[in-house]
């Protein structure tokens, strides 16, 4: 069991990215945090970075999976004996570059069975355990994106799941209301990751040309989360928009 009072989270695709940077935002505002993803490695460097003194915990989870979501809830509750928070970050963007009309269902099927189902999964376990314990409640924040309001060019199943994203948020927060459990979601644009790399070097606008776009600190992405993290249940931010300031959002299409 953890210490009385220590916040528990659980982090999502926490090996790299976002999730690696709110991990270690939360870690070192004195939470407990599950790390998981789907390979140990990048588990364990992100656990190293957060340094001797915090609490990780390592594991390897294929969010897409329901056995290994259930074992992965399984070992927070062993080990902590609650949850409060569920950052449902793990996702993927699928096949770069492919024309709708040329994507082969298994590339389909795989950004759904991550983003939508993986994320369900995720929150469905979260919902149980927080539901469950006592003090009852807890608190669960998705990772939209910007594609959860304007698509980009090719991108058919990353925005389709993201707009669905947006439907679990809501969902999440109505259901959890009897039970203390808040829902948010925060829909991010351009934060500097492996995944946005193709942005600095020139990337496919609707105008049909290529072009650099502005990105930040994933960092700046993280101290929001934790703002939302750690208000008090009887407070929640249901959406949020980070992004970076100069970024083609507003007025894109």
């Amino acid at each position: 069991m953890d210490e009385p009072g220590k916040k528990i989270a659980v982090v999502t695709g926490a090996g790299s990215g976002i999730g690696r940077s709110v991990a270690l935002t939360l870690a070192a505002a004195g939470w407990s945090v599950a790390v998981a993803g789907r390979r140990t490695e990048p588990l364990e460097r992100t656990a190293e970075a957060a340094g001797a003194v915090a609490d990780v915990l390592c594991v390897r989870a294929d969010v897409s999976d329901p056995d290994d979501v259930a074992a992965l809830f399984s070992a927070v509750r062993d080990r902590y004996g609650r949850l409060d928070l569920l950052f449902n970050n793990a996702g993927t963007f699928g096949p770069a570059g492919v024309a709708l009309e040329d994507i082969a269902y298994e590339d389909w099927r795989a950004v759904v069975d991550v983003n939508l189902t993986g994320a369900f999964l995720c929150a469905q376990a979260a919902f149980r355990v927080m539901k469950a314990q006592d003090p009852q409640g807890g608190r669960i924040i998705n990772n939209g994106s910007i594609s959860a309001h304007v698509p980009r060019p090719n991108s058919i199943a990353y925005t389709a799941t993201k707009h669905a994203m947006t439907g679990l948020t809501k969902s999440l927060s109505l259901d959890g209301r009897p039970y203390r459990i808040a829902c948010g979601q925060i829909d991010i644009g351009n934060a500097a990751t492996e995944m946005t790399e193709r942005m600095r070097t020139g990337i496919l606008q609707a105008n049909g040309q290529l072009a650099v776009e502005p990105v930040m600190d994933a960092a700046d992405v993280a101290r929001t989360v934790l703002h939302m993290a750690e208000l008090p249940l009887e407070a929640n931010v249901q959406f949020a928009t980070v992004m970076a300031t100069a970024m083609p959002y507003v007025g894109r299409g």
